[in-house]
């Protein structure tokens, strides 16, 4: 039975508002934010336009069920699941049937996937184990912890519970202890330098009868933190959990600054200010026309460099940028505003998803324009990645570990 089919036949029982309401009930669970007016305003869409075609069908509940951008690959896993009634049958009768797990190597989930899985038949799986089963005794010792295996999940393939135990995850992680030295000093209790203004000061007080030596030592402070986040379709993902650990980072910080950039660049340093995490996230996305769209790496470094670089650069700064540099026009133009941008700054961290698949190489053109002009080249899509990259903020871990010169063809 195709897809038009199944809806004609649910249409014609006169349960088609009653499977719109469980189709809202699980894009619910896995994450969308939809409330009573926008089901009804799917029932009355739906009624409205008439069953008849599947990409009709697919528009009227998309229009109205869809209110982010971020959102939208959810939705169409949701809806291949839910309205294809092979698939879900199919599906069904794996969950109910009990069958040894092959050793073969699976085909790689979508972004979206696990988490509409989860809605769809999590509580058919917590009925499944309710089920009398033989009790079997592992010894666990030499196994990985639940802890660790999240620490190496990649974020998008992460169910809704853990992308919010990640969440937490990130808030507790130790936020790094960089600081950098500067021309201004400090009152000091060790003999480091005279301070002979504060010594006057304190004689004058005693009509010069008395006179103590105080001493002042260079004042450290944090440089400020620069984020460029990529926010298109492959990096949406990412970014969104990046900005929780950003978010985490500036409630120790006051100089830091964030930028979201996908076809254009827009500042979202004022909404990531929100106390609430999630709050300050979900205000980035709204203030961002571009997210899950196209990316134009070049001309964005290019908008950056000319209008913000002077205004956030300074005393020492060091650049967080977040894409995958997957450019496919205008190299020289990124050529050219990455060596700008790193001439600007104190260090540039490139964080890279792409570095989670083993064996990668700079093939792409974009990648090898923007390779001599970084610090560092680390990988950004688990907690583990971020560990390694507030440690190497830090000055813990090794700068070699990062070092972009090894994906650089041999001279």
């Amino acid at each position: 039975m195709t897809g038009a089919a199944h809806i004609a036949a649910l249409d014609a029982d006169g349960r088609l508002a009653d499977n719109i309401v469980h189709f809202a009930r699980v894009l619910r669970k896995a994450g969308l934010r939809l409330g009573p007016a926008a089901v009804t305003d799917a029932i009355e869409a739906v009624q409205a336009i008439g069953i008849g075609d599947r990409e009709e069908f697919y528009t009227a509940l998309h229009a109205t069920l869809v209110k982010r951008h971020e959102d939208e690959a959810i939705f169409d896993e949701a809806f291949r699941l839910f309205w294809r009634a092979r698939d879900l049958v199919g599906k069904m009768m794996a969950l109910m049937s009990p069958v040894v797990t092959r050793n073969e190597e699976r085909e790689k989930r979508k972004a979206a996937e696990t988490r509409v899985s989860d809605a769809l038949f999590g509580g058919r799986q917590d009925e499944k184990r309710l089920c009398d089963e033989p009790e079997i005794e592992i010894d666990a010792r030499f196994t990985a912890s639940g802890s660790e295996v999240l620490r190496k999940t990649d974020f998008a393939q992460m169910s809704a519970v853990e992308l919010a135990e990640a969440r937490r995850a990130i808030a507790r992680l130790v936020l790094p202890l960089d600081e950098v030295r500067t021309r201004r000093f400090r009152r000091s209790t060790r003999p480091v330098a005279i301070d002979a203004r504060a010594t006057m000061r304190q004689a004058m007080r005693t009509g010069g009868t008395l006179i103590l030596p105080r001493h002042r030592a260079p004042k450290t402070v944090h440089p400020p933190l620069v984020v460029l986040a990529d926010i298109s379709g492959s990096m949406s993902q990412y970014t969104r959990i990046f900005l929780h650990f950003l978010h985490a980072l500036g409630e120790h910080r006051r100089r830091g600054h964030a930028f979201l950039f996908g076809t254009r660049l827009t500042n979202v340093t004022r909404q990531m200010r929100n106390r609430d995490p999630d709050v300050a996230v979900e205000a980035c996305s709204r203030a961002v026309s571009d997210w899950s769209g196209g990316t134009r790496i070049g001309e964005t470094l290019k908008e950056f460099n000319r209008l913000w670089s002077r205004r956030v650069l300074g005393q020492g700064a060091v650049v967080l940028l977040i894409t995958d540099g997957l450019e496919r026009e205008g190299i020289e133009l990124l050529e050219t505003e990455m060596d700008r941008l790193h001439r600007s700054c104190r260090r540039l961290v490139w964080l890279n998803p792409l570095l989670r698949f083993e064996g990668f190489e700079a093939r792409a053109r974009g990648v090898r324009a923007m390779l001599p002009h970084v610090d560092e080249l680390r990988p950004v899509h688990n907690l583990e990645a971020m560990a390694d990259l507030v440690a190497a903020l830090s000055g813990v871990a090794p700068r070699k570990a990062g070092d972009p010169r090894r994906f650089l063809p041999a001279a």
